[in-house]
């Protein structure tokens, strides 16, 4: 009987706690959150490779968690007494049993990407505003418009959707350079004004007193065509070309359209393409400017990678970015910032609780 107290003890107290679920939430929050963060990694780019190989990409979107816990326990104790009046000592017989349950039982909802928000999520661009918010927070603006862009007023990117490459043009990447170091001095800034429901945003251009920031203010105004009388400001608008020397015409990129460019820079097996498969790669790795090489390196082989920021398998190959390449890497974590910048997802639901009825 001794021997027994502590396991009692131990199922009374257990059976007596107000509440388990606070003690649960550091981990199940750092849990769902790594398992949420990797599985959209591996989503995003199986849809990427998905894409390259003339698939049609799928998107299934967690729209709530609900972790329900329940601790139980049972206690039982019994005694028997007897005595023969023929023998001088008595007989006696006891019992004692315990039993406790542990139960978790957590609720993951799903919802695919359908409809109204898969047109809204991936086939309307990416407003032009959003990028320059991206810029504002402090994102390289060179890589951020060499992603999400085709055009700044009239001048175009790089371009390799639609089986067809086209250059950029010959003004596009010292645009991007100079923008980039405009950025670094702090001499590019967003302006977001509200008239009544209509929002106008505006890209200001401020000089710091310096002939380096100058010539690129200069170079900018130049390439863009903008009118060297006017302020240094434009307005912000989504379009090919502007229709006056005051505004800067974006033509943004849509979630498809930036898929669509990583998945072409895919590294695949050379007899993929011998076989039909898929095409060749449209942007080289060994390209002489690094900004017409992969925007995201794609590596492929026949077994799963050891050292991998992301791996996927696709029939019977296995494609992954390596962990040591942090210019993909940022790239594919910048690129799913844009699918947030693009509404992509199922509607934010309010927090559920639920209470089970026995």
């Amino acid at each position: 009987m001794p021997a027994r107290r502590p396991v009692l003890l131990s199922l009374l107290a257990l059976a007596g706690c107000a509440s388990i679920g606070p003690a649960t939430v550091p981990r199940d929050r750092l849990g769902y959150l790594a398992a949420i963060g990797e599985s959209w990694k591996d989503q995003t780019l199986l849809n990427i490779v998905r894409l390259r190989y003339g698939d049609a990409p799928t998107f299934l979107e967690i729209s709530s968690i609900i972790s329900g816990y329940g601790l139980q326990g049972q206690l039982s104790a019994g005694g028997q007494v007897s005595s023969d009046r023929t023998n001088t000592i008595p007989s006696s017989l006891a019992t004692l049993g315990a039993s406790g349950t542990y139960l978790d039982r957590p609720t993951i909802s799903y919802a695919p990407l359908t409809g109204e928000r898969f047109t809204r999520s991936l086939l309307r661009p990416i407003p032009p505003s959003a990028i320059f918010e991206l810029i504002q927070t402090g994102f390289p603006a060179d890589f951020i418009l060499m992603v999400t862009t085709k055009a700044l007023n009239g001048v175009f990117n790089r371009s390799s959707v639609g089986g067809v490459s086209r250059p950029a043009d010959p003004a596009f990447y010292p645009l991007l350079d100079a923008l980039r170091r405009l950025q670094v001095s702090g001499s590019v800034s967003l302006r977001l004004e509200k008239n009544g429901p209509v929002e106008t945003a505006r890209v200001v251009l401020s000089a710091r007193r310096s002939v380096a920031i100058d010539q690129d203010l200069q170079r900018v105004r130049e390439i863009l065509g903008l009118a060297q009388d006017r302020p240094r400001e434009m307005t912000l608008v989504f379009g090919a070309v502007p229709r006056d020397g005051g505004e800067l015409a974006v033509l943004s990129r849509s979630m498809m359209e930036i898929l669509l460019e990583i998945a072409l820079g895919i590294d695949v097996p050379a007899e993929h393409v011998a076989q039909g498969r898929t095409a060749a790669s449209a942007r080289p790795a060994d390209a002489e400017d690094p900004r017409d090489r992969p925007l995201v390196r794609v590596l492929a082989g026949p077994d799963r990678p050891a050292d991998s920021f992301a791996a996927v398998r696709h029939h019977d190959t296995w494609y992954w970015i390596d962990d040591r390449d942090y210019r993909s890497k940022r790239a594919l974590s910048i690129m799913m910032l844009f699918f947030s910048l693009a509404e992509t997802g199922v509607t934010p639901q309010a927090p559920l609780l639920t209470v089970p009825a026995n």
